[in-house]
């Protein structure tokens, strides 16, 4: 098991996003070729912070205006020359708006591009929905040689970051906008294709991804007191997805709830789904956004609002 965030630690809290501009600053410091391309919003993802480290890394920073397309494309030709290339953007222009070229220039030539916008899901808050990305994962999901890593926190966004740069090929990191409790340790170390279970338990197994694993350890918590053992599963790499942890943890409990900041069409759920149909057939329950779009208030409020809060995942527990 990973190690999680001491007491204390777990009191603090920092939006995923904030990662981004440290994490390109580490890596440019390790020696790697990294570039950042962003589409005229360099303080609201923060890769500013990595132009700001230094005028050698100002260089590296390029930004293309408000025009995603265009920066996909030249992230795309600055990986042509070796570069470590990242994007960002919010989550609903630097995928929705770029689909066409992150899947016909950079997945479908295996570029070594990284998709990785901020203000990822409700987490935009008042904003609304036509700027709550909602439909993101499974949009990277599809794409054939796309990984996509879906962090918790900040100490998990900075280790995906770094690990979606020395990944070879396309990679997806999703951030959010609001500032959400510490859950690792600050130090953490992750893999793609890795699952960690951060809480056994024997009744029923909970997979969850980014935002969502607070509100499945404080879900188990309350369980815990009503008598019920879950199992906690951070599913960080949505795809490729770790079937062992999963089906063993399943054999172990026979019950599954997935809960994701996300539509439960296409995401973490359809993943779950498919893996347990083929291989593991047992009752599953999804807490995600139901088939529709966002809607703007504070992100506490809209956890509640789409019922995809602790208190929506004890509900799913104990209805399933």
């Amino acid at each position: 098991m990973v190690k999680l965030a001491s007491a204390e630690e777990a009191q603090q809290k920092k939006a995923t996003r904030a990662a981004f501009g440290p994490a390109l600053v580490a890596l440019a410091e390790e020696g790697v070729d990294v570039v950042a391309v962003d589409a005229d919003l360099t303080g609201s993802t923060t890769t500013a912070k990595f132009a700001a480290a230094s005028p050698e890394y100002a260089k590296r920073l390029f930004n293309v205006g408000i025009a995603e397309q265009n920066m996909i494309d030249v992230a795309a030709g600055l990986s042509l020359t070796g570069k470590v290339a990242f994007t960002g953007s919010f989550a609903v222009f630097g995928t929705g708006r770029a689909y066409d070229q992150i899947r016909n220039t950079v997945c479908y030539s295996n570029l070594n591009v990284k998709i990785a916008p901020t203000h990822a899901g409700i987490s935009v808050g008042p904003d609304g929905g036509s700027h709550q990305m909602l439909e993101d994962i499974a949009l990277m999901r599809v794409l054939p040689g796309m990984r996509v890593l879906v962090p918790a926190d900040y100490a998990a966004a900075y280790a995906a970051l770094k690990l979606a740069a020395k990944t070879p090929g396309p990679v997806y990191v999703r951030m959010g906008r609001a500032a959400v409790p510490c859950v690792y340790d600050s130090n953490v170390e992750l893999e793609i294709g890795r699952a960690y279970v951060l809480r056994e338990g024997t009744d029923v197994t909970i997979i969850a991804c980014g935002v969502e694993i607070r509100e499945a350890l404080l879900a188990a918590e309350q369980l815990a007191e009503e008598g019920i053992s879950a199992e906690v599963i951070d599913a960080f790499s949505v795809k490729p997805l770790d079937e062992e942890t999963i089906l063993a943890s399943v054999k172990k409990t026979g019950r599954v709830v997935v809960a994701e900041e996300h539509s439960v069409i296409g995401g973490l759920g359809s993943a779950v789904a498919e893996l347990l149909g083929a291989k593991a057939p047992c009752p599953i329950a999804f807490v995600g956004v139901r088939d529709r779009f966002g809607k703007s208030g504070e992100f506490e409020e809209l956890l509640s609002y789409f019922s995809i809060d602790a208190q929506a995942i004890v509900d799913a527990v104990k209805n399933g």
